[in-house]
């Protein structure tokens, strides 16, 4: 019996621009984008017969409208992948495309597949209204239609209300205990900004990155190039009268979807290309509901101990900004240089689409590895209702 571990690889990774709530990709139907990056997938794996592809498995964190009924079956078909192709969708909220990465290199690594695209989509424009049905027919009083695009919603009334408080309160008592002040957030804001311009005016992005079909968005509709840290100092608090979390240092609402190419060593034959990355490790936690905020750290920390190494052999971090508080509260808690931590922009930046958001940041992430010739990466992404998520790859480009 051989004492050599299974092991995973990334092969290519792909996502759309992310587009601002309302803006350039409002008009495309979520089944679309999910259908659209992985058609592109295909496209740049010409060798690869798409019937050897094993499964798919997509994440997703609404499913309310579009994306209902197994959207990552929807991208299959609407795709033109053969009919044989299964898929499957996955909701860990903003962790779904990583949490779909983490399935499919397990399904790898234990042999139940050979190659799998992991990806994850989310139109948060297209969101619908819920309306709940009445107990009984013909209700006298009125109803009141739910948005689904983003938080709690129909929250079952047993539920600790202290668990329940809005992403950005939740987001503001971190900042409290940790004391990160509104300049240290705006500021972070801003160098998202800067870097993510940076990252597209260099050509970092034009590999990783396919426009969708009949919409003239070049890039990633959510950048502010122009922003200054006077702009960002002028805009009111959202979420307390004296809060420290505005529009400017959050995340904003977007669309959009990514897919990542997961395949054992022994794939390479039939992909046609080697592979870029393996995955080393992954970590998945829960914590207190309203600090999810911070779960990235142990989640990391456990991603790193599965991989068998430490964070001074890491080179280069992707943390999904949901918000600036939350993310300056992570770094400030791993023993690293805060520079290696999304050098090409982050979440506040470019976007936040909810299902598609792991996906980018771990093919952002093998991107950045293979540039800086860095052997190590951490991938990590907090995820509403108190949980977190990490992967840790190895660059084998």
């Amino acid at each position: 019996m051989s004492s050599v571990l299974p092991t995973s690889f990334v092969y290519t990774a792909v996502r759309t621009p992310f587009g601002r709530y309302g803006g350039a990709l409002s008009g495309v139907r979520t089944d679309d984008l999910a259908a659209t990056v992985l058609s592109e997938l295909l496209t740049r794996t010409p060798d690869l017969d798409p019937a050897r592809i094993d499964d798919v498995v997509y994440g997703n964190a609404n499913g309310a409208g579009e994306d209902n009924r197994n959207v990552g079956r929807m991208a299959v078909l609407l795709a033109g992948l053969p009919v044989t192709v299964p898929a499957t969708t996955v909701n860990r909220l903003c962790g779904s495309s990583l949490d779909a990465a983490m399935v499919a290199s397990r399904a790898v690594e234990t042999g139940d597949a050979e190659i799998v695209v992991a990806g994850g989509v989310e139109s948060m424009s297209r969101s619908p209204w819920v309306l709940p049905k009445p107990v009984k027919g013909f209700p006298a009083g009125d109803a009141t239609l739910v948005s689904t695009a983003l938080g709690w919603r129909l929250v079952n009334p047993r539920m600790n209300p202290a668990w329940t408080v809005s992403n950005g309160e939740a987001n503001e008592a971190l900042a409290d205990r940790f004391g990160v002040t509104r300049e240290q957030q705006d500021a972070f804001a801003l160098r998202s900004h800067r870097l993510a311009d940076r990252a597209w005016s260099d050509g970092f992005y034009d590999d990783l990155v396919v426009g969708v079909p009949g919409v003239d968005l070049k890039r990633d509709e959510g950048i502010r190039a122009d922003s200054s840290l006077e702009k960002l100092a002028s805009l009111k608090p959202s979420f307390r009268p004296d809060g420290r979390i505005t529009a400017g240092n959050a995340s904003p609402l977007s669309d959009g979807a990514s897919a990542v190419l997961i395949g054992s060593a022994d794939a390479a034959r039939v992909i046609g290309t080697d592979p870029v990355a393996r995955i080393a490790g992954r970590g998945a936690v829960g914590s207190v509901p309203q600090e999810f905020g911070y779960a990235p750290v142990a989640a990391a920390e456990r991603a790193l101990a599965a991989a068998g190494i430490t964070w001074s052999d890491v080179g280069a971090v992707e943390l999904n900004e949901a918000f600036a508080a939350q993310s300056l509260a992570c770094v400030g808690a791993w023993p690293i240089d805060p520079e290696i931590v999304n050098t090409k922009g982050g979440a506040i930046a470019v976007g936040h689409p909810l299902g598609a958001s792991g996906g980018r940041i771990l093919g952002t992430l093998a991107a950045v590895l293979r540039e800086r010739r860095a052997r190590w990466g951490v991938a990590a992404i907090c995820i509403g209702v108190g949980q977190g998520l990490a992967v840790v790859i190895e660059n084998v480009a």
